[in-house]
């Protein structure tokens, strides 16, 4: 059975669930979550997608990315999935949440109104190969860096967020 995602307005309330795939090719606005893990030196882990993957497939993003389910809280959604992808569970704050639209050449649109939240970790992750591909952490600075060198290897939102709050995501680094 096909996942459902949450059809929302621009504030945030539920209007509707829909089939994951059909809101996606209505480019219907729906709630999502980017989860960004850290360690104590400061880097983000990040993952490569799946090669499988619908849309963005082999592309680097935040640590895990995925949509709530009805009756699930943000931050209950960003540690089931965190778990699912990348193996391990921590604690979870949410930093912001904004909505943006990307249109992928596979006729698919994300339209999503993304909840950022963020964690701490050390160590390696025991990924899911289903999911993902590859794993890595790197300095914001140096994802900064490689984004403007090399922004197709990046996703869509993972560059939106990066563009629009890294100031945000430097200040969170160590755990408060």
């Amino acid at each position: 059975m096909e996942e459902k995602v949450i059809l929302v307005n621009e504030k945030d309330e539920q209007v509707g669930t829909m089939p994951k795939m059909e809101a996606h090719e209505k480019a219907l606005l729906h709630r999502a979550f980017s989860v960004f893990i850290m360690n104590s030196k400061g880097e983000t882990m990040l993952q490569q997608r799946a090669a499988h993957k619908y849309h963005s497939p082999l592309l680097w993003t935040n640590t895990c990315c995925s949509h709530q389910r009805v009756g699930e809280s943000n931050i209950q959604a960003g540690k089931r999935r965190l778990q699912e992808e990348m193996g391990f569970e921590t604690d979870l704050k949410e930093l912001f949440s904004f909505i943006y639209k990307a249109p992928f050449d596979n006729g698919l649109t994300e339209h999503e109104l993304d909840h950022v939240m963020i964690g701490y970790h050390e160590g390696d992750p025991r990924i899911n190969r289903e999911e993902v591909a590859s794993w890595k952490w790197m300095s914001p600075e140096d994802i900064k860096a490689d984004m403007e060198n090399s922004p197709e290897l990046y996703t869509a939102w993972f560059r939106i967020i990066f563009e629009k709050f890294y100031d945000h995501l430097i200040e969170n680094i160590q755990p408060k």
